[in-house]
């Protein structure tokens, strides 16, 4: 989508002044997008501001993502306008969460002293880490001792049921004899003419308010009202693991890592123990 739209006063003053502060991050600041959900498929990488994705063949296709570090911010329109959100570093297996599967049209990173309010950022990444290799790093295979599949909360479905409830005593015949009371002085008034039309107009109101006192009412003199209530319930789990807590071993000391994906019987690492991919 790279129609731009008028984007709110915050989030301009945020892209606007983002230009300083990309540059005193370091060049270490890197994004990859991928074109499908769980990082697959045609893959984009950026360690600069992108204003428009289109020039890169890669606009309205990002379905996930892996920030490794700084914080990334991806809007859907051209020139960061339009709707857009803040990425922390970590993986994102899908950009659906937050509304911007398919419709990332521009990014760019944010310093680390810049501020952004709490609501700008999308949820927090599921797994968190950079496991690249470093150049001229040597690497090592280190036996995993247990891998535990980690499944995300059931998603929770709710709606609206209407249902009856009895009211307590005390001022709960009051509504009824009120209502008797208007119905009996619309009959009175009906019946006899002149000053007996009056008098039949208060029998009405008096004979009205008896038998509205007893309208919804129970025999502990409660009366029943309807309302609204919201009722909630669990739906199933996913079907497959939001991440796998891995433990392994390298050089007699116990080292844990959450990966996306189920682990081999060994796991790559550095020097210090540290997974690369």
């Amino acid at each position: 989508m790279r129609t731009p739209r008028t984007p709110s006063p915050q989030w301009r003053a945020l892209a606007l002044g983002l230009a300083g502060l990309t540059a005193a991050s370091g060049s270490q600041a890197q994004v990859t997008f991928y074109e499908h959900d769980g990082f697959r498929g045609r893959s984009y990488t950026t360690t600069i501001p992108v204003p428009d994705l289109q020039r890169r063949g890669f606009n309205d296709r990002a379905s996930s993502a892996v920030v490794t570090s700084d914080r990334w911010l991806i809007c859907e329109d051209s020139r960061f306008e339009g709707r857009c959100t803040v990425l922390r570093p970590g993986q994102y297996p899908s950009l659906a969460a937050m509304g911007l599967n398919d419709r990332v049209s521009s990014v760019r990173s944010i310093g680390r002293r810049a501020q952004v309010d709490d609501d700008r950022y999308a949820p927090h990444p599921e797994v968190v880490g950079d496991f690249r290799r470093r150049d001229s790093e040597r690497l090592f295979e280190a036996p995993v001792s247990s891998a535990r599949a980690v499944f995300g909360a059931p998603a929770q479905r709710c709606w609206m049921e209407r249902e009856q409830v009895s009211e307590s005593r005390g001022d709960a015949r009051v509504p009824g004899a009120i209502l008797g009371a208007v119905i009996g002085g619309i009959l009175g008034h009906q019946v006899g003419a002149g000053s007996g039309r009056d008098i039949a107009t208060v029998g009405g109101v008096v004979a009205g308010a008896a038998v509205g006192s007893n309208i919804g009412r129970n025999q502990d003199g409660s009366r029943q009202v309807t309302r609204d209530v919201q009722r909630c319930a669990d739906g199933p789990r996913p079907a497959t693991p939001a991440y796998w807590d891995v433990t392994y071993r390298f050089r007699g000391q116990e080292h844990q890592v959450q990966l996306m994906a189920a682990p081999g019987p060994t796991i790559t690492v550095n020097r210090l123990g540290e997974p690369r991919a």
